[in-house]
C-alpha cells in the first residue's frame, strides 16, 4: 500500500486551479500505483499559528520541562511531522502569491521542519532526517514565471525545492501552470501544459 500525503493551500476553494491540478495529479498516482491512499491537508483550515516566540520555546524546552501549553503546541507538530513522515510520496499545492507561496503553508512548513526531528546540525553541516521519497510541487501563478517569462521573480518554486533539501528529500518535481490571469486560452494552455508535465514526472 503506497500512501500519498496532498498537501493543498490556495484559500480559493473550488475556483482554485492549483487545487484542481492537485486533484487531477493523485488521480494520476493512484492509477500509477494501485492500492494507494491519499491522505489530504488542507492548511487553510488547519489555523496553524505562525512561530512566535512561545512556540519556539516550546520546541526547544526538553520534553521534562515542558508545560501544559507547551506540550499541546510540540504535539500539534509531531503530528504532523509523523503524518509527512509517513507518506510515501508529497504532493504540495503551492499556487504563487505575491511571488511567494501562501502564509497558511509558510506556517506549515515552520510546524514541520524542526531541528533534531526532520533535519538537524552536524560538524560537517545540516543533515535531513526525513527519509527519501518524491515529491511535487504544483503551482498556478497568474503571470508567465517560466523561463519565457519572469523566472528571476519566482521565490515559490526555488523555495519549495530548497527547503525539502534541506529536510533530505531531494527528488523534487516542479511543475507551473503560468499565465491564469492572462485570459481563458492562456488558462486552457497552462492547465494543458501542466497535465502533460505530471504525466512525464509519473512516467518517469
Amino acid at each position: 500500500m503506497t500512501k500519498l500525503l496532498v498537501i493543498n493551500s490556495s484559500p480559493m476553494g473550488d475556483h482554485s486551479i492549483t487545487r484542481k491540478l492537485t486533484a487531477s495529479f493523485a488521480e494520476k498516482y493512484s492509477k500509477a500505483n494501485p492500492g494507494t491512499v491519499v491522505d489530504e491537508i488542507d492548511v487553510t483550515q488547519l489555523d496553524l499559528p505562525h512561530l512566535d516566540g512561545e512556540i519556539l520555546g516550546a520546541f526547544f524546552t526538553p520534553q521534562d520541562q515542558r508545560n501544559d501549553e507547551q506540550m499541546a503546541y510540540v504535539q500539534r507538530s509531531d503530528e504532523l511531522i509523523a503524518q509527512f513522515k509517513k507518506a510515501d510520496a508529497i504532493v504540495f499545492g503551492a499556487p504563487m502569491h505575491n511571488f511567494g507561496i501562501p502564509s497558511s503553508l509558510k506556517a506549515y512548513v515552520d510546524h514541520i521542519a524542526r531541528a533534531g526531528e526532520t533535519f538537524k546540525y552536524t560538524d560537517t553541516g545540516p543533515v535531513g532526517l526525513v527519509e527519501e521519497k518524491p515529491v511535487y510541487v504544483i503551482s498556478a501563478r497568474g503571470g508567465d514565471y517560466s523561463e519565457k517569462g519572469y523566472p528571476q521573480l519566482d521565490f515559490v518554486l526555488p523555495y519549495m525545492q530548497a527547503v525539502m533539501g534541506f529536510l533530505g528529500l531531494n527528488r523534487t518535481t516542479l511543475i507551473q501552470a503560468n499565465g491564469i490571469a492572462m485570459g481563458e486560452e492562456a488558462v486552457a494552455a497552462a492547465i494543458a501544459g501542466a497535465e502533460a508535465d505530471m504525466d512525464a514526472a509519473l512516467a518517469a
